[in-house]
């Protein structure tokens, strides 16, 4: 009988969102992750304190400058890059020479000559480049995209759609290295680059032209002191000011921070819990765009990322109807003193405290509304990430009838990584110049 092939796996970057691919690879047959590379060998031990607990071998530990060698040497055949975004490249394009199948979390890259060099080697080598875009496996998008595909209201003609970050979620990343533009991108490319995605792929269409508008209102040390909310401090670990400031995230009381951030200080100086109102901070927290389509639909987006609640609106408008989408994933948030956790609801691991519900509805001409059941769950990301998980890995155990879907689900290519991203930078770009700027400007078609 033949003995199914094992794939050697790297995981390059063993933060937070990391722990979703190392337990991912460890629990599914045919997987081994062979090596981790990070910087810090302090969370590279807590990576393979996960692949112990998993009953996995354990990993060997791999310093960045040597990855070239970890991939020849360990005989790598698949590349995870969960790394800072502005990073991804440096591992990406290796990965790819050394014929590895390579997936990377979203964003692809944080500007355009990173992918132009993604994109020339994905074409030069022919392999396989994924972009980790969760939200297209959460059912209630997948039901959004069913109805549109399907012409519940006929031609789409315009989309608005507005997301909220409440002021736990939002603030983390004014506390962590996404706050400084040259290494995220901006919360147009890191945040927003899943909903672009989701309207490229909703849509079935490529955008053309974005325009905007953006601004730090809320988060930094300007704003924070015009609205009577900052307090004196660097980072909140040890700072006394920081001991009642529902903005401060306490790293000591959760013990995954503690180990992948505070125990690891001495390893990168990383600081994990930097005052949000405090600099540097060169990315918005208020932004408006308007993008337009190639077959001519156009849609106005809003990101806020300081909401007393979390959750997001889009409705599209169509040439037989309109459809409506309401999620609210925390109907409000609690003046806690001290975070003392920025996993599970800060990222959407879990369900919040005060998780609201979702609502579908179909608006046809002529005819009263419908509501769309739905199967909603706030957990893993809407349920995208398990089922994201089986379609780039493949199940658990063997397949069950409710998991086909996702492992027959079209993942995200490095064109789809491109054409999510170049709307952000599109957008930034705009920010600065005040004029509409084309795609086509920074990444060619």
């Amino acid at each position: 009988m033949s003995r199914t092939p094992v794939l050697r796996a790297a995981v390059v970057g063993t933060g937070h969102r990391a722990q979703l691919f190392t337990r991912g690879l460890a629990e599914r047959p045919g997987h081994v992750v062979a090596a981790l590379c990070d910087p810090s060998p302090t969370r590279m031990a807590f990576h393979n304190r996960l692949l112990a607990e998993a009953g996995a071998p354990a990993a060997t530990a791999w310093e960045p400058d040597r990855f070239t060698g970890l991939l020849a040497e360990e005989g790598i055949d698949e590349v995870v890059v969960t790394t800072v975004d502005a990073e991804h490249d440096r591992y990406i394009v290796p990965a790819l020479k050394a014929g590895c199948r390579v997936v990377t979390e979203k964003p692809m890259t944080v500007d355009a000559g990173r992918c132009a060099r993604i994109l020339d080697t994905v074409r030069a080598t022919g392999n396989s480049l994924t972009v980790a875009f969760n939200y297209r496996f959460n059912p209630v998008h997948e039901k959004v995209r069913e109805l549109l595909a399907d012409g519940a209201i006929g031609e789409v003609l315009s989309v608005h759609f507005e997301w909220l970050l409440d002021v736990r979620h939002g603030a983390d990343y004014f506390r962590r290295w996404h706050r400084e533009k040259r290494h995220s991108g901006g919360l147009m490319v890191h945040k927003s680059s899943h909903h672009f995605d989701l309207v490229n792929w909703w849509l079935a269409d490529e955008p053309r032209e974005a325009f905007g508008y953006g601004r730090l209102g809320f988060y930094g040390r300007e704003a924070g002191e015009r609205h009577g909310l900052r307090r004196d401090y660097d980072r909140a670990h040890g700072a006394e000011p920081a001991a009642d400031d529902p903005f401060a995230l306490d790293l000591a009381a959760d013990d995954t921070l503690r180990a992948l951030y505070l125990d690891a200080e001495r390893d990168d100086g990383y600081l994990r819990d930097r005052n949000v109102f405090d600099g540097p901070v060169t990315i918005e927290d208020d932004m408006s765009v308007l993008v337009r389509y190639a077959r001519g639909a156009t849609m106005t987006y809003h990101l806020t990322a300081y909401s007393p609640w979390e959750g997001y609106r889009v409705m599209f408008n169509g040439s037989g109807g309109r459809l409506e989408l309401d999620v609210e994933e925390s109907r409000w948030q609690p003046p806690l003193s001290r975070i003392t956790s920025a996993a599970g609801a800060v990222h959407g691991d879990t369900a919040a405290e005060h998780a609201g519900g979702a609502r579908l509805t179909l608006r046809p001409l002529w005819q009263p509304p419908q509501d769309v059941p739905l199967a909603v769950a706030h957990e893993a990301h809407g349920g995208g990430d398990p089922r994201m998980l089986d379609a780039l890995f493949g199940p658990v155990g063997p397949a069950r009838p409710a998991d086909t879907g996702a492992a027959s689900h079209p993942t995200a290519t490095e064109r789809d990584g491109a054409l999510a991203l170049v709307v952000g930078l599109a957008a930034n770009r705009s920010f600065e110049t005040g004029r509409p700027v084309r795609t086509d400007e920074l990444i060619a078609g």
